[in-house]
This record gives structure tokens, sequence and C-alpha cells, in this order.
């Protein structure tokens, strides 16, 4: 990835406080349209790291660059490049939604129709123009997310920080979150999202970092990240008629590292199940297996987190 095609560059990020290290050389970049995951648990530095690039918080080192603009705490133009969205809501409880955003609209140098407009913009996005002139102290913790992340978007940045955008919102609420983070995936904003949910890095992010104790130790494509443990995906076959055989063909495939059966089923261990799918259930059928339902079950962040840092994610 070209410099032109970045745009955000970190470099060697470090912040202390007295004698505890929160940041400690922390380096990535997102490329433009990209999203790109901060993954780690709780006090993993990921808050710190994103305040700093945010040019939010003084930093004790390193550098970092948004549309080729240095940022600092008083780079005003640079920082407008950024729309953030804290951890903790950002709304005032006794204005309603329009009014909390035309507020911030302002604050961020919107005005007269352009404001009505980007106004108008984000209720739609968010999913509460229904709901645009109910006060927010109203609203489900999923609503007041978000309201919060529609305050991010309003000036219209390059690139959006969304900092564990559904802590404490229920279910239904956090899927409403993470469709609106993949519809704006969809038109290419480039997104920086930190969060300790494996299932949402999975879900939404095309690289992903894993943060701990200040440091980034590995990034990647998911695939890239499971590699490292050595992990295979098993392919469950559900299956009557020869099974012994197609086991045998089984085998013979190129990736597919082993094939059992037993109990109705043929289980295969492969390197890139889903793409051999096909080939799985040809070579089955030709052997003499009926197949009636196929499971791909792939290897999760978990394993490589636990592979990593010698923890479960969310100790």
């Amino acid at each position: 990835m070209t410099d032109v095609e970045r745009l955000l560059v970190c470099s060697d990020l470090r912040k202390a406080y007295g004698e505890r290290t929160a940041v400690d050389g922390v380096s990535f970049h997102i490329g433009r349209g990209e999203t790109y995951g901060l993954l780690g648990p709780n006090g993993a530095g990921k808050t710190t790291s994103i305040s700093m690039i945010c040019g939010l918080l003084e930093r004790d080192g390193g550098g970092v660059e948004v549309a080729g603009r240095a940022v600092d705490v008083t780079a005003v133009e640079a920082k407008s490049a950024i729309g953030y969205v804290p951890q903790d809501l950002a709304i005032y409880p006794d204005l309603t939604a329009r009014e909390n955003l035309r507020f911030f609209g302002k604050l961020q140098r919107l005005k007269g129709k352009g404001l009505d407009e980007r106004v108008e913009a984000v209720l739609d996005l968010t999913g509460l123009a229904d709901r645009a002139d109910d006060k927010t102290d109203d609203y489900s913790g999923g609503m007041k997310r978000r309201l919060n992340i529609g305050i991010g978007l309003l000036h219209e940045p390059q690139l959006l920080v969304l900092d564990e955008p559904t802590v404490g919102v229920d279910p239904q609420s956090r899927n409403a979150i993470l469709e609106a983070v993949d519809g704006l995936r969809a038109e290419g904003m480039s997104i920086l999202y930190t969060t300790h949910y494996m299932e949402e890095a999975e879900r939404l992010c095309d690289r992903i970092g894993i943060i701990d104790e200040g440091r980034i130790l590995a990034e990647g494509t998911r695939r890239e990240l499971v590699s490292l443990v050595g992990q295979l995906d098993r392919v469950n076959l559900a299956a009557s008629g020869d099974l012994p055989a197609a086991t045998a063909a089984l085998k013979a495939i190129e990736r597919v590292q082993d094939a059992t059966f037993g109990d109705g089923a043929i289980e295969v261990t492969a390197e890139g199940a889903r793409t051999l799918l096909p080939d799985i259930i040809r070579v089955a059928a030709e052997s003499g297996a009926a197949v009636s339902s196929v499971e791909v079950t792939e290897p999760e962040l978990e394993a490589v987190f636990l592979h990593l840092t010698g923890k479960a994610l969310r100790d």
C-alpha cells in the first residue's frame, strides 16, 4: 500500500503515566475505504491509542498523520478529517436528537442549509428520523449509541474512529449499530474500530491488530491471524452411502490435511475450506456418498489471542 492510499499512519506511539506504560510503540496504518480493528481486553491501551490519534491526548513519543497532515493536540485542520465517537456517551439528555445534532453541527462550523441537510441525513442514516424530536433521555441505550455515532459523522470526516460503540447495549441495539457500521463500510468510509468482542472484529474489519499491555502483538486479515496458530478449518458432512471410499478420496484433494468418517458423517480438516467446498462435495458424491448437509467451522481469533498472550481475551 502506497503512502497515497494510506489515510492514517501511526508510528511508534508511546504514552506512560508515571511508572505505568499505557502504550508502548504502537504502529499501524489504515487505507482509504478500509476498516481496521484494534482488538484487545479492557486496559490493553486501545482508548489511550485512539485518544492520541485523534489529537485529544499529548503523546510521549511517535507520530500520527491523517490524510497527509500531522496530528497533535493543536492541529485543528488535521483533526477536522477525523470523526471521533467516544466510548462514553457525548449527548445532552435534555435535548432532542435533532437539537443535539444541530448543537454539535454548529460546533463543527456547519450552518444554514448545509447544517439542515447534514442533520436530516444523519437522522436517516442512524435510523432515528422517527424519534428525532423526542428528548434523548427517553432513548434506549442503543438509540443513544447510534446518535453518538451520528454526531461523529456530521462534518463528513474522512476517518471515523469508534471506541467500543456497542458496550452496554442490548443485543437488538447492538445488531442495529453493527448494521450501521456495515453500511458506512459499504459506502467507502475509512474506520478505526476498537472492541474486545471477537465476533465484531471478525464481522466488520478488513484487518485486525491484536493489542495487549500497550503493544500490538500481531496484525493482519482474519485468515492471516488464525494461520499464526496453525489451526485448520473443519468441514462436517452429514452423509450416507460409501463413507469409507469417499473419505479416502477426499484425503487426496490438495489442501485437505485429513478426513475421517463415522456415525453418518465425514469430517474433513483443510486449509481455506470454504473455497474447497465445491470440490469436497463433488468428490464425495463421485465416490458414492450422498451428502445431506455441510457445516464449516473456522478457527476463532480467541485461539490467536490465547496463543499470543497465554490468556483468554476476556480474562
